[in-house]
């Protein structure tokens, strides 16, 4: 090294310094990738109807109720409801779904996503900050800024590192001058010291991992509130899942119909009875056998004599002939003959369906179940129909939040999953609630955790996601210090007493220890 020159030292350690802030404003500029991608989605402009004219104006000048005018391949420039026209739509920027979503009349859209076929008129109800996209940026944002418990240990070592460092350098200064070292020589192994064990790499390896979960989980739909809603997904044990709009569709849907052997008609036909005696029900169960005999284009017919029986079912008459729908105990007032379909209805009952008698002329001819379907991606997410440890049935919902609060109590961390107003205490109660985005305002309000897409696989996704952000954060902090604590002794001269050391080890210069 020749002599040593201060000032060229300095200069150089300065150097190196700015350049490490230089890559460090890169990492975090890079990190926050995401955002920009957000930001970027949003419309210029807008084809608003005003006067009975089209007009562009600029995004900023829409006001709700405007009527927004999108044509095919257009991005949709505002949160809306869709007043004409039927399309679909391309979610995946927002969701993270790959597959186009079927839009008519009366369904909402999602400003900056993209029309894919049908001219729609979309009325304007949410507008710049209160749009979804504005409120998907705000709560990156917010997330990305937040530290995770894992970073405040980071933290706390660091509070404890620095004095130590400190005394080890003076130390260090203090034997050399003591074991007759010149001034300048124990000063250099002090600055060497406090360069080599700066701490620069703690206060990166943390919040750069966590920035990039943050983006990644906002690329795939997944939105954490904030670091420690990150930090604590990756650390469940139980996972509770509300069943109807989560599990399921929240729809009911015809799912057996079972014709007795003596029947005098063929399924098509029963179907064809029942779907008509229902026609013009406004009853879930109705509308779901009037949906089954239309989606095999069945005609059906006015029925006359309809009668509703509370409690019990329907009675009309269907092409001259008496039709009864309904429970057992309607069976068994009007005297029907069961023709053996007692075993089948007994089935129907125990799969936890809503089991129903079809008689016709005074005979039972078919049994009918209805049910709200599971999702194809809930079984897919957590098993054949439904792969489930334990279910709570009828809970009400206080109760929901008891039975999280039984779960925690068992000693299990816990993540509800639920989309409705009625699982907001839960939601609240659990070390991780996670809200279905297409729920209410108010259980996402209530949520950890937001997933855009009404789809239990994204629950694994933001786990996964949880692990190994929290895997490259204790990697990171790990190296860091495993770098601290290996070359400190280096620093201090410890290989000035091992003979054939290099010699740039047993003196280290400082030039060496800030690189």
């Amino acid at each position: 090294w020749g002599e040593h020159v201060y000032f060229e030292t300095s200069a150089t350690i300065i150097t190196l310094i700015v350049a490490g802030k230089l890559v460090e404003v890169i990492a975090r500029g890079r990190t926050s990738e995401a955002i920009r991608k957000l930001m970027d989605l949003r419309a210029k402009t807008a084809r608003v109807l005003r006067d009975g004219v089209e007009r562009d104006i600029p995004i900023e000048e829409v006001v709700a109720g405007d009527r927004v005018i999108v044509r095919p391949g257009e991005k949709i420039p505002v949160d809306g409801l869709v007043l004409s026209g039927n399309s679909t739509i391309d979610e995946s920027m927002i969701t993270g779904e790959s597959l186009p979503v079927d839009k008519q009349i009366g369904d909402s859209v999602i400003g900056a996503t993209i029309n894919k076929q049908g001219l729609l008129t979309v009325e304007a109800t949410k507008i710049g900050r209160e749009s979804a996209l504005a409120q998907i940026i705000k709560l990156v944002e917010r997330a990305q800024s937040s530290k995770a418990p894992i970073q405040k240990l980071a933290d706390q070592i660091s509070n404890i590192f620095v004095p130590i460092v400190l005394a080890i350098a003076l130390s260090t200064f203090v034997i050399w001058m003591l074991t007759g070292a010149t001034f300048a020589q124990s000063m250099l192994r002090l600055t060497a010291v406090l360069l080599i064990s700066c701490p620069c790499a703690m206060g990166l390896a943390t919040p750069l991992a966590v920035m990039v979960g943050m983006g990644r989980g906002a690329e795939n739909g997944i939105l954490f509130r904030n670091s420690e809603a990150l930090q604590q997904a990756g650390g469940l044990t139980a996972v509770v899942l509300d069943k109807t709009g989560t599990i399921t569709k929240g729809e009911l849907t015809l799912t057996d119909f079972v014709v007795s052997k003596t029947a005098t008609l063929a399924e098509s036909g029963l179907l064809r009875l029942a779907g008509s005696a229902e026609k013009g029900s406004e009853h879930p169960i109705g509308a779901a056998i009037v949906a089954a005999a239309q989606n095999q284009n069945l005609t059906l017919v006015s029925p006359t004599g309809y009668q509703a029986i509370a409690g019990h079912g329907i009675r009309a008459t269907i092409d001259n002939q008496a039709v009864l729908l309904g429970n057992l105990r309607l069976m068994q007032r009007e005297k029907v003959h069961l023709n053996g379909l007692e075993p089948e209805i007994e089935r129907l009952q125990q799969e936890a369906k809503t089991a129903m008698w079809l008689a016709v002329d005074g005979k039972a001819q078919a049994a009918l179940a209805v049910a709200d379907t599971v999702k194809a991606s809930s079984r897919e997410a957590i098993g054949k129909e439904v792969g489930l440890d334990r279910v709570f049935a009828e809970v009400l919902p206080a109760e929901k939040a008891e039975k999280v609060k039984q779960l925690q109590a068992e000693g299990y961390t816990v993540a509800m999953v639920g989309d409705g107003i009625n699982d907001a205490p839960a939601l609240a109660q659990a070390d991780v609630g996670m809200a279905i985005g297409t729920g209410t305002d108010v259980a996402i309000e209530s949520a950890d955790v937001t997933l855009m897409r009404g789809d239990l696989r994204s629950v694994s996704t933001a786990i996964k996601l949880s692990k190994v952000t929290m895997r490259n954060i204790k990697q990171n902090l790990f190296w860091a210090f495993f770098y601290n604590i290996l070359l400190i002794p280096v620093a201090a001269g410890a290989l000035a007493l091992v003979n054939g050391a290099p010699a740039f080890l047993q003196e280290l210069h400082p030039i060496m220890a800030a690189l």
